[in-house]
């Protein structure tokens, strides 16, 4: 059996020694992008292509074609994929899609490209079969005996070891949409409690894709139903691609897949920049126009149905993306509630959202179970991210000072329900809003009036 195993363990390490090293290898690819003055990049040049050491590179090119004349939309580098293994020609198969794709092996192979529906690729003629090949072929099936007899008896002889609570017979459903152009994550952007948002590159364009751990399916599955809601689209809401699953078992991934915005959150723009008074009257407009649509019950429109009012639950500036023109974009709806005209919401009394956005009754664990209640929490949370901008101002006479979170001067950056219930419930403190702040050198009454509002906000009682 011993040497079985060894014999089987060489014949592996030969397979993949030569799957590894049976394709040319792809340095240099010719690079385009036809959106190089959005994304700030070069029109035109050379990629090197730097992946992980054991993983291949290809090169790809990506086109549109109108009534005959090909309109280029990028060319480069495209890391390890299956797909694009021993392609010599950059040929894409795809019957007649909006963008054509096609990847191949070997320095500057997407010099050339073409389109030939359902091919397989090109036609290799394979060399005639030498030792090793014969050897393989005999020892193939020995071998496969042997092993499926040594699994057998290992797997009598031990139990399956348990996977915690993760079920992983149940299948989280058929994704949305299926049919998604070719893929790839470049670098994550951030962090969250259900997963972590990367950057990709969807062929001809830049895409944020949510990653949920199969544990985090509920999460998942809610923000899917809510981006589908009928009449979900609209300019200050972010636009939902897709939604599918990857992998298996326990390597199982649940992806969401957005448009994607460079400057990333509000937060995060916050943090790095002072903005002017416009900027914070057009950040402020759109996020409130955002909120009004997501808030409102729309009648039904043509082939489509009534979209129902949605309620939140974790709106802070961590969840509105800002686009080039500082435009807000709402998202993650992770543990939003939509409201059906004939039921109710549920009863349900988790405390969600992140803590320091929480209204006074979330705190309290004291929430009145009705649709004015939810939509009221969320404009609490909007007084508090309206400050957040006030805050980062330059409008007011005087320095502006360091970006701070809601509360972060009162119990820091990392507080406890029980901090927020001391400050906010007990003691009734808000964020303060200080003198200059409500003094602007060019209107006055726009900025005193901008201040009161984010005041009136969270100073009132949400209830």
């Amino acid at each position: 059996v011993c040497v079985c195993v060894c014999a089987f363990c060489l014949l592996i390490g030969v397979c993949a020694a030569g799957l590894s090293g049976g394709g040319p290898d792809t340095t240099d690819c010719l690079y385009y992008n036809v959106n190089f003055e959005q994304e700030r990049t070069n029109r035109s040049g050379v990629e090197r292509c730097e992946g992980e050491q054991d993983k291949r590179s290809h090169c790809y090119a990506s086109w549109r074609n109108h009534s005959g004349s090909v309109e280029l939309v990028k060319k480069g580098c495209w890391l390890d994929d299956f797909n694009c293994y021993d392609r010599p020609d950059c040929v894409a198969t795809e019957e007649s899609p909006q963008v054509f794709f096609c990847c191949c092996e070997g320095n500057f192979c997407n010099e050339r490209f073409s389109h030939l529906p359902d091919a397989a690729g090109p036609l290799i003629v394979a060399p005639p079969p030498g030792f090793l090949s014969l050897m393989i072929y005999f020892l193939l099936p020995f071998l496969m005996l042997t092993v499926v007899v040594i699994a057998s008896v290992w797997t009598y002889r031990h139990k399956k070891p348990q996977y915690g609570h993760v079920d992983i017979s149940e299948d989280p459903g058929p994704p949305p949409s299926p049919q998604l152009k070719p893929l790839q994550l470049l670098e994550v952007k951030a962090r969250g409690r259900f997963g972590c948002v990367w950057k990709a590159q969807m062929i001809d364009a830049y895409v944020a894709v949510k990653v949920f751990p199969i544990q985090n399916k509920e999460s998942w599955e809610n923000e899917t139903d809510v981006f589908i809601t009928p009449g979900m689209r609209h300019e200050n809401i972010l636009r939902f691609i897709a939604a599918e699953k990857r992998g298996n078992h326990m390597e199982t991934e649940l992806w969401l897949i957005t448009e994607f915005h460079e400057r990333g959150s509000l937060c995060d723009f916050l943090k790095g920049n002072i903005i002017s008074w416009s900027e914070l009257c057009h950040i402020s407009e759109s996020m409130a126009r955002g909120l009004a649509y997501l808030h409102e019950d729309v009648p039904p429109l043509k082939g489509e149905d009534a979209k129902p009012a949605v309620a939140h639950r974790d709106f802070k500036s961590k969840n509105i993306m800002l686009r080039y023109d500082l435009t807000a974009v709402i998202g993650d709806f992770g543990l939003a509630i939509r409201f059906s005209p004939r039921e109710p919401p549920e009863e349900t009394h988790e405390q969600v959202g992140t803590t320091r956005y929480m209204a006074p009754e979330v705190i309290e664990g004291a929430i009145s179970f009705h649709r004015d209640s939810f939509l009221r929490i969320d404009m609490y949370a909007a007084g508090l991210v309206l400050w957040e901008m006030v805050s980062s101002c330059k409008a007011a006479d005087g320095p502006v000072g360091e970006y701070l979170l809601p509360f972060e001067e009162e119990v820091g950056q990392h507080p406890s329900l029980e901090d927020l219930q001391d400050v906010v419930v007990h003691k009734k403190t808000r964020p303060s809003l200080k003198e200059l702040w409500r003094k602007h050198t060019v209107s006055v009454t726009s900025h005193y009036i901008t201040c009161h509002l984010a005041d009136a906000f969270i100073q009132s009682d949400v209830q």
